[in-house]
């Protein structure tokens, strides 16, 4: 677990782990709200020093064969299964997550390790021979240089490794800017990577604010840009990081629905929506902000949810009887203190309110159900990131697609059904990256990429899967004729 002293967090550049002197800023445990940790923000000069160290390595790295590349992170996946434990217990002590969840997240994480590690296959081109008289074609994929992560708070362990595990099998050097609300947990797998026998300056790890992540964007040595965020920030990633000619993918926010049909299981549908809404509180782009039971669905629908809400235990994350834990920090859980305000001005109708279950320490709140909202209210449009769910009512299947359709996000939904006709539907009509059928959370597997739609994603190619090895490679088609 850890250390209950205050802890200096420290960049990793060029294979040596440093303490600039910075002004430091408080790191919180969301279950407490004492301070467990102090961080510094990178100056231009320790991003630019961090680019320069990181190109010079990549000229080395882009060299070595893909199967010799990938030798370290074998090595690093069996470490994260040593240590996952230690992993998981920093993850719930920064961000707040059940230990359940956390170990759910550091599991994720070393599964895109194990398919990167696949790179001596995903990375094979393709070849025609005689594509005219005599002369023969192939494909090959090639490394892009300096490529850079910056990574949310929500998922320390898993995000950063939707990047940097595939980047480096592909022959890249990475930095890595994780949140400075929790900078331990990926400092934490960045000192796994170093035991792993990776060359000095392959991966690097800064930290800091916006000033940090404008100099990386803006850096002519970084090739390419992943971010995972607000959409108002995805946005601003991609303008800025586009307009200095670089490779871009932003993952952006979300609001996603969850249609409940009359047909549906009830009582596995309920179990499936409390996971969605209000799994690690509320504080996930996947999670299920928008009930849409659809007509006579509601009633029993609602009644079962709001049982199992006035029996969801919130407490410390490290309870094994905890089903939710604290918000992220002070600030965020009043950020969805004030949604909640907003939807019961609105006048939609607090079915439970999240506001009953604060604690005199720490950032709680329990979930909260607002029913009766329409539409145009704010709850139904923005995105809280937190355990507050709004239930739309509709009287068909229709109502419930151009519902769906209307909404400017595109991350995910789902639909709980009995009825094959009705979710084949659903997921061939409806405008949204990734769909799911009777699930709790359409989270892909790393083989798969994840998918956002419309405002949820700017860019062309997706994290992880087959889309991570195309957006950390350039193809380069070479035509052959023999004299």
């Amino acid at each position: 677990m850890i250390s209950t002293m205050i802890a200096n967090v420290r960049f990793f550049v060029n294979g040596q782990w440093e303490s600039p002197e910075r002004e430091m800023h408080p790191v919180t445990n969301p279950a407490t709200g004492n301070v467990i940790a102090q961080v510094p923000y990178a100056a231009d000069a320790d991003v630019d020093r961090a680019v320069r160290a990181a190109h010079d390595a990549y000229l080395q790295w882009r060299d070595v064969p893909v199967v010799d590349r990938v030798q370290p992170l074998y090595k690093f996946k069996d470490l994260l299964e040593k240590h996952a434990s230690e992993l998981a217990h920093t993850l719930s002590a920064e961000n707040g997550k059940t230990l359940d969840d956390a170990k759910a997240e550091v599991r994720r994480g070393i599964q895109m390790v194990e398919v990167a590690c696949g790179m001596p296959t995903l990375m094979m081109g393709d070849s025609l021979e005689n594509v005219a008289r005599g002369i023969d074609s192939h494909t090959i994929r090639q490394p892009l240089g300096v490529c850079v992560g910056i990574t949310p708070f929500n998922f320390p362990c898993m995000v950063p490794m939707w990047m940097y595990p595939f980047a480096i099998a592909c022959g890249n050097s990475f930095i890595l800017k994780p949140s400075e609300k929790v900078p331990l947990t990926p400092n934490l797998a960045a000192g796994l990577m170093v035991d792993a026998g990776l060359p000095a300056g392959v991966m690097n790890v800064i930290h800091g604010g916006k000033s940090a992540v404008d100099a990386l964007m803006k850096h002519p040595l970084v090739r390419a840009v992943s971010f995972v965020g607000s959409t108002p920030v995805a946005k601003y990633i991609y303008a800025t990081s586009a307009a200095e000619g670089k490779r871009v993918q932003a993952l952006g926010g979300a609001k996603n629905h969850l249609v409940v049909m009359p047909d549906a299981n009830i009582e596995k549908s309920v179990e499936a929506i409390m996971s969605s809404a209000f799994g690690a509180a509320g504080e996930r782009c996947l999670a299920g902000s928008v009930l849409v039971p659809v007509g006579s669905a509601a009633g029993p629908l609602l009644e079962a949810l709001l049982e199992k809400c006035r029996a969801l235990r919130i407490g410390p994350p490290h309870d094994p009887s905890t089903g939710m834990g604290p918000l992220v920090t002070a600030d965020h859980c009043k950020r969805v203190e004030s949604y909640i305000e907003k939807g019961v001005a609105e006048g939609a109708t607090a079915l439970c309110d999240g506001r009953d279950q604060k604690k005199s320490s720490g950032f709680y709140l329990g979930p909260t159900v607002f029913d009766n909202v329409t539409p145009d209210m704010t709850i139904a449009k923005e995105e809280i990131f937190g355990p507050v769910l709004s239930v739309i009512r509709v009287e068909t299947l229709d109502d419930a697609i151009n519902l769906v359709n209307s909404c400017p996000f595109g991350n995910t939904t789902t639909i709980y059904t009995s009825d094959g006709k009705s979710a084949r539907e659903y997921a061939t009509r409806i405008e949204v990256g990734m769909v799911g059928v009777n699930m709790a959370v359409a989270a892909p597997m790393a083989f798969f990429p994840f998918s956002g739609w419309k405002q949820s994603f700017f860019g062309d190619l997706h994290a992880h899967g087959k889309d991570a090895v195309g957006f950390y490679t350039e193809q380069k088609t070479i035509m052959t004729r023999w004299f």
